[in-house]
C-alpha cells in the first residue's frame, strides 16, 4: 500500500472541510504550487487534487488548476467537476495520470455505460479512472456529499466492476476531517466483499499506525491530506513508507 498526499482547493487556496461542510472550513497559508513543490521535492511522485468549487458544479477554479497541473512532472489524481466523456478524455489526453468521477456517475448511468467503452481499442482508461464513492453511514453521497443516493453501496460496486471500471476512493465522511482515525471497518467491508477492487482510502487517517491499519487489509492506497497540514504525519514519513512500499512490490 501506498500513500498519496491530498491537497483540496477552495477559491485558489488549499483548504480542508469537516465532514464535508462548506461552511466548516479550515484555510491553510500555503499555496497549491508550494505544497507540489514540497512534496516533489522530498521525493513523493503522486499527489492527489480535488476542485471543491468544482464538485459542486462552480468551475472558477479549474483554469488556475489545469495551468498548474500541466506545469508539474507529479503524477497527479485529480477531480472535482468532471462532468462529461469529453472532459475525462481530455484530462487523461493532457497528462493527466488518474481522474476521479464521482457525482456524474451516480445520477446519470448512461455515463459509466459511455465511458467504459474507452476502455477499449486504443484506449486504455479503465486503470486511469477512479470511482469516488463517499459514504455516510453506508449512504453514498453526492454533488459535494450534499445530496444521497438511494443505490445501495455494495450494488454500485458490482455495477462498476461489470462494467470493467476496479479503482475506487471511498471517503468515509463520518470519520473525514476529524483525525480521528480511519473508517477501517467500512474499508474491510468493501474488500470482504469484492477482493478484486483496488480500493483507495480516505478519510480521517491521523497516524502511521492507521496507516498500517489499511495496510493489514491490503487496500491499495491511502490519502491523507489534513493529518500533514497539521503535522500528525510527516512528509519524511510518507517517503519512508512509500519507498518501503516500491521495494514490496
Amino acid at each position: 500500500m501506498y500513500i498519496i498526499p491530498a491537497i483540496d482547493v477552495l477559491d485558489k487556496k488549499v483548504v480542508r472541510l469537516r465532514e464535508g461542510n462548506y461552511d466548516d472550513v479550515t484555510t491553510y497559508e500555503v499555496s497549491l504550487e508550494q505544497m507540489i513543490e514540497r512534496y516533489q521535492s522530498n521525493g513523493t511522485e503522486f499527489v492527489h487534487i480535488i476542485d471543491l468549487n468544482g464538485a459542486k458544479g462552480d468551475f472558477s477554479n479549474q483554469s488556475y488548476l489545469f495551468d498548474i497541473v500541466r506545469h508539474t512532472d507529479m503524477k497527479v489524481q485529480y477531480g472535482g467537476g468532471v462532468r462529461s466523456i469529453d472532459k475525462v478524455k481530455e484530462l487523461v489526453d493532457a497528462g493527466i495520470h488518474r481522474v476521479v468521477v464521482g457525482t456524474q456517475a451516480i445520477t446519470n448511468p448512461a455515463f459509466l455505460d459511455e465511458l467504459s467503452k474507452l476502455n477499449q481499442g486504443r484506449y486504455k482508461y479503465a486503470d486511469q479512472v477512479v470511482i469516488a464513492i463517499d459514504v455516510l453511514d453506508e449512504v453514498i453521497k453526492y454533488s459535494g456529499w450534499m445530496e444521497s443516493s438511494p443505490v445501495k453501496l455494495l450494488d454500485y460496486i458490482d455495477r462498476c466492476l461489470s462494467l470493467g471500471f476496479f479503482r475506487f476512493l471511498c471517503t468515509d465522511i463520518n470519520k473525514d476531517g476529524k483525525l480521528g482515525g480511519a473508517g477501517v471497518e467500512l474499508y474491510k467491508k468493501l474488500m470482504d466483499h469484492s477482493p478484486i477492487i483496488k480500493l483507495i482510502a480516505s478519510g480521517g487517517i491521523s497516524s502511521m499506525d492507521d496507516v498500517r491499519d489499511l495496510d493489514a487489509i491490503n487496500v491499495e492506497a491511502c490519502v491523507i491530506g489534513k493529518a500533514i497540514y497539521e503535522n500528525h504525519i510527516t512528509i519524511e514519513q510518507i517517503k519512508e513508507w512509500n519507498l518501503k512500499s516500491l521495494i514490496r512490490f
